[in-house]
C-alpha cells in the first residue's frame, strides 16, 4: 500500500508518495536450480581467455610453410644423407617449442582470468551469494548494483532508480531506466541504482552473451604485426613458386647430372626461400610476453594489447582509483551558517545547524546507499547511521549528475530531503562558498557539498535553490608508485593525460603533487569546446581536466584519435566504460567494476597502477624485436630467390646443399634471432612494419646473393677435376656466412656485451665446423687451397662494406 509522509520545510510542507512496499522475492529453490541444470538449461557459453589447446597444437602444426617442408624432408629422406634432412628436424623442434610456450601461456592466461572472474550475485532459497557465471540457470534471479554487467538475457523483476547503459550493444550513451517488465539485454551495465532481474535466456540463446564470447576471445589477430607478417608471407609465396618450379626444371631437365644430387640441391634452393621461423617467434615472444606480465598479476585478455600498448604515445588516466588508492578518509566536517535572505550574492540559501544532527543526516545518508562509491564508504566509516532514521526515497549517485540524494524520516514525526554531492554542480556560480572550496581543492582535498532540498528527488530541477548545510572534506590518497610511473611515461615520450569527473582544481593539484608536467594549468571540462578539432587541440595543449563527464571522455579520446595518436585509456569505474571502449587500448583495475573489466584489453589484477609500464616494456620488446629478427629472416628469402633466379638464368648446378644452408641459417638466423627476440627493448613501436622490415631485407638479399654468386662463379672457373663441385660450394658457403654474419652484427646494433658474445660464438661455431675434420665431412665443408677461401674473403668483405653502404642510405632515402 502506498503510504504518505509530510515533509516540513522552511518553505511549508509539501506531501512526499514513499515507494510501495516491495516484497523481495526468493529466487528459485535449490531443487528448482538442480532439475534446470538437469535439462541443460545453463548458461553454458564458455568464457574463454585463451585457444584451446587443441587450437594451439594445430595453428603450429597445420601451416602452409610446414606442409611444404614437410614434403620435402620426406623427398630427402629417399634421396640424401641425413644431414642434408637436418632442416626437419629444426622445424620439429621449432613447432614443439612453440606449442609449449602457447601451452604455458594458456595456462597462465587461464589461471588470471579465474582470479579476476567477475561472479554475479545470485539469489536462490531467498539468500544471496556470488556464483560463477556459467552457473547461471534459466529462471535465476541476479541482482544488480552501479557497475555490474547484465551476463544474460533477462526481464526486470525488482528496480531500485536502476539505470541501465545500452550502448554497447545500441551503440546509444544515454542511460535507460528500467523499470519491473523491462527487458534487459546481455552486454548492458547498470550506471546508477539497482535491482534484480529474472534470466529468460541463457547461453547460446543470448545471442549478446555470444557476442561477447567472441569478443573476449583469446586471439592473435587484428594487430598490425601479424598482418604484416601474413602480408610478407603471401608476396614470399607468390615469389617462391614460380622461381622454384624454375629451379626444379634447371636442375632436374637441363643439367645432366646425377639425379639424386640434383633433387637434394634443388630442395636446398627451396628451403631457404620459407621464413618458417619468423611466424614461430612471433608466437613464441607474445606468449612469453603473457607469461612474463602473468607473473605481475596481469591479465591479458587480448594478445595484440602487448602489440598495441607499445605502440601508445598518449595515456588518458582516470584520477580515482589510477592515481590515488581507492579508499578515502574523512579529514574535516564544516558547517556553513546561515546566509541572509535577499543578500543579494546570487548564492544558495544556507540551512545553518548543529554538527551532531548533521553527522546524522550523513549517517543516514550512507546507509541508504546498499552499493556506496568510495566518497560515501569514507562517510559511512566516519558517521555511524541512525537507527531511528528511516529512508523513505533514494536518488542514487550517476557520474552524470555528480551527485546523488535522499529522503527520511528522522523518527521524531520529521522529514527532509538532502543531497550529496559536487558543490560546483549544487551551488549556483558566484556562490561565496565556492572561493572556499576552492582553497580547500588547491591542496588536492576532495570536497561534497551536503545540501537540503525541497523539491522531489525524481524532479529534473531537484537541485534547484537547495540550502548548502556542510561541506565534507576528504583526503585522497595517493598510490605511492603513481610519481615514478608517471616519470616514466615522461622518460618514455608517452603523454600523459588526467580526465576525471572530480573538480579541477582539486584534480590539478592531485596531479601536481605526482609531479605531471602542466599540472598547473587544469583545464574545466565544462568549457571545452564541443567541436572536435578545437577539442583536440586543447588537450594536446593540455594535461589536466576536471569535472569530465562520461561521454566527454568517450569523446575526448575519439578527439585525440584524429590527431593521430595511439591512446591508451585507464579505469576503474562505470564512467570509464565507454571510454574504454573506444581507446586503442582500455585498461582496467582488477578492483573495478566489472563493465569495465569486461570491454578492457588489459586488466591489472593488482591494482596496481605501477604494472602499467611493465606491459609497455613488455610490448616494446616483443615490437622491436621482431622487427629486428624479421629483416635477418626476409633477408633470407630475398637472396635465396635471388640465388635461386641467378641459377636458372646460368644454367649450373645450384651451390648448396640443403646442410650448408641449415649450418648457415642456424648460425645467422635461428639461434641469434630467438636471443634477440626475447631481449630487452624500450623503443616505441613504429608503425608500418612491412615497410619497415623489407626497406632493409631487399638491399640486404640482394647484396648476400650477388657476393655469394660472384665468389661461386670464379670458383667454377678456378677449380676443376672430380671434386671441383664441394669445393666451389665451400667457398661460396665461406662468402654467404660473413655476409649474413655482417648482416647479423648490423641488426644487433648497439652493442652489448652479450649481443657481441652472441657474434663471437655463431662465428666460432663456423669456424669449428671448418676446422674438425668430422665436421667437415658431415657438412661437406672443406676449403681447398689458399687462394679462393682469401678470394672468399675478400668478396665478402667488399659485401661488409656494402651493406653499411645500404643501410645508411636507405635510413635518409626511407626514414622509418
Amino acid at each position: 500500500m502506498t503510504q504518505r509522509a509530510k515533509i516540513d520545510t522552511d518553505d511549508g510542507e509539501r506531501v512526499a508518495t514513499e515507494p510501495p512496499v516491495v516484497h523481495r522475492a526468493a529466487g528459485l529453490t535449490s531443487a528448482e536450480v538442480a532439475e534446470r541444470v538437469a535439462r541443460g538449461e545453463v548458461n553454458d557459453v564458455p568464457v574463454r581467455s585463451s585457444r584451446s589447446a587443441a587450437d594451439i597444437i594445430r595453428g603450429n602444426v597445420f601451416t602452409r610453410f610446414n606442409a611444404i617442408i614437410g614434403v620435402l624432408w620426406v623427398v630427402m629422406f629417399f634421396v640424401a644423407p641425413i644431414q642434408d634432412s637436418l632442416f626437419g628436424f629444426v622445424i620439429v623442434a621449432n613447432t614443439g617449442i612453440g606449442i609449449i610456450q602457447e601451452l604455458r601461456a594458456k595456462k597462465t592466461l587461464d589461471g588470471l582470468a579465474v582470479i579476476g572472474e567477475a561472479k554475479p550475485v545470485v539469489r536462490r532459497d531467498g539468500t544471496s551469494g556470488a556464483v560463477s557465471t556459467s552457473e547461471i540457470v534459466l529462471g535465476d534471479l541476479i541482482e544488480l548494483g552501479p557497475g555490474d554487467k547484465v551476463v544474460v538475457d533477462g526481464e526486470v523483476a525488482e528496480a531500485d532508480n536502476l539505470e541501465i547503459d545500452e550502448s554497447l550493444l545500441t551503440g546509444e550513451a544515454d542511460p535507460v531506466v528500467k523499470k519491473p517488465g523491462d527487458r534487459m539485454m546481455s552486454g548492458s551495465f547498470v550506471v546508477a541504482g539497482g535491482g534484480a532481474f529474472t534470466a529468460t535466456k541463457v547461453g547460446r540463446e543470448a545471442y549478446a552473451a555470444q557476442l561477447a564470447e567472441e569478443a573476449s576471445r583469446f586471439t592473435l589477430v587484428h594487430s598490425e604485426l601479424r598482418s604484416g607478417i601474413s602480408t610478407i608471407l603471401k608476396y614470399v609465396t607468390w615469389m617462391m613458386v614460380p622461381t622454384a618450379i624454375g629451379l626444379i626444371i634447371s636442375q632436374l631437365v637441363v643439367k645432366d647430372t646425377n639425379l639424386k644430387d640434383s633433387v637434394a640441391r634443388t630442395v636446398g634452393g627451396i628451403v631457404p626461400m620459407i621464413p618458417e621461423g619468423l611466424v614461430l617467434l612471433t608466437s613464441v615472444a607474445f606468449a612469453i610476453g603473457v607469461i612474463r606480465l602473468g607473473r605481475k598479476q596481469c591479465l591479458v585478455q587480448e594478445l595484440p594489447a602487448i602489440e598495441g600498448l607499445a605502440r601508445v604515445d598518449v595515456v588518458c588516466l582516470d584520477k580515482t582509483g589510477t592515481l590515488t588508492e581507492g579508499g578515502m578518509d574523512v579529514k574535516e566536517l564544516r558547517l556553513l551558517g546561515p546566509a541572509a535572505e535577499g543578500d543579494g550574492t546570487g548564492g544558495a540559501k544556507r540551512s545553518g545547524s548543529d554538527e551532531p544532527y548533521v553527522r546524522k543526516v550523513l549517517g543516514a545518508l550512507g546507509e541508504s546507499d546498499p552499493r556506496p562509491n568510495a566518497s560515501l564508504q569514507a562517510i559511512i566509516d566516519a558517521y555511524p547511521d541512525a537507527e531511528e532514521w528511516r529512508c523513505t526515497q533514494a536518488l542514487p549517485f550517476s557520474s552524470a549528475r555528480k551527485y546523488s540524494g535522499a529522503a527520511f524520516s528522522e523518527g521524531n514525526g520529521e522529514t527532509s530531503a538532502w543531497l550529496l554531492g559536487a558543490p560546483d554542480v549544487l551551488l549556483p556560480d558566484g556562490d561565496p562558498v565556492l572561493a572556499e572550496i576552492d582553497h580547500l581543492n588547491e591542496q588536492g582535498l576532495r570536497v561534497l557539498l551536503l545540501a537540503r532540498t525541497t523539491r522531489e528527488l525524481d524532479a529534473p530541477d531537484v537541485a534547484e535553490g537547495a540550502r548548502a548545510t556542510a561541506l565534507v572534506v576528504l583526503e585522497q590518497r595517493l598510490r605511492p608508485d603513481a610519481a615514478d610511473t608517471l616519470a616514466y611515461f615522461a622518460d618514455q615520450d608517452v603523454a600523459a593525460k588526467v580526465i576525471s569527473g572530480d573538480n579541477a582544481v582539486s584534480v590539478g593539484a592531485v596531479a601536481g603533487k605526482l609531479g605531471l608536467p602542466g599540472a598547473a594549468n587544469t583545464v574545466d571540462a565544462r568549457l571545452l569546446p564541443a567541436e572536435r578539432e578545437e577539442m583536440a587541440r586543447a588537450l594536446d595543449e593540455n594535461a589536466v581536466f576536471g569535472r569530465v563527464t562520461p561521454q566527454q571522455k568517450r569523446d575526448m579520446v575519439g578527439a585525440l584519435q584524429s590527431h593521430g595518436h595511439t591512446v591508451a585509456m585507464t579505469g576503474d569505474g562505470v564512467n570509464d566504460v565507454l571510454a574504454l571502449k573506444d581507446a586503442d587500448i582500455g585498461v582496467s583495475m582488477g578492483s573495478g567494476s566489472e563493465a569495465t573489466r569486461a570491454v578492457a584489453q588489459i586488466v591489472l589484477l593488482n591494482n596496481s597502477f605501477a604494472t602499467l609500464p611493465s606491459v609497455v616494456a613488455e610490448g616494446r620488446r616483443v615490437i622491436g624485436n621482431i622487427t629486428r629478427v624479421a629483416t635477418l629472416f626476409l633477408t633470407k628469402t630475398v637472396y635465396s630467390v635471388l640465388l635461386a633466379i641467378l641459377v636458372v638464368c646460368s644454367q649450373v648446378e645450384y651451390p648448396f646443399l640443403p646442410r650448408h644452408l641449415t649450418l648457415l641459417s642456424t648460425l645467422t638466423i635461428g639461434v641469434p634471432a630467438f636471443f634477440l627476440a626475447l631481449a630487452p627493448n624500450k623503443e616505441r613501436a613504429k608503425p608500418h612494419f612491412v615497410r619497415r622490415v623489407m626497406r632493409y631485407a631487399i638491399p640486404g638479399g640482394a647484396i648476400a646473393a650477388a657476393a655469394t654468386f660472384t665468389t661461386y662463379l670464379l670458383a667454377r672457373s678456378h677449380y676443376s677435376g672430380t671434386g671441383a663441385l664441394a669445393a666451389e660450394t665451400s667457398a661460396a658457403t665461406l662468402t654467404l656466412f660473413l655476409v649474413s654474419l655482417w648482416v647479423l652484427a648490423i641488426v644487433a646494433r648497439p652493442y652489448t656485451w652479450w649481443r657481441a658474445g652472441l657474434l663471437a660464438t655463431m662465428a666460432g661455431g663456423f669456424l669449428l665446423v671448418l676446422v674438425v675434420p668430422w665436421l667437415q665431412d658431415f657438412f661437406a665443408l672443406k676449403l681447398v687451397g689458399v687462394t679462393m677461401p682469401w678470394t672468399s674473403v675478400g668478396i665478402a668483405a667488399v659485401g661488409a662494406g656494402a651493406l653499411e653502404l645500404a643501410w645508411r642510405w636507405v635510413d635518409r632515402r626511407f626514414p622509418a
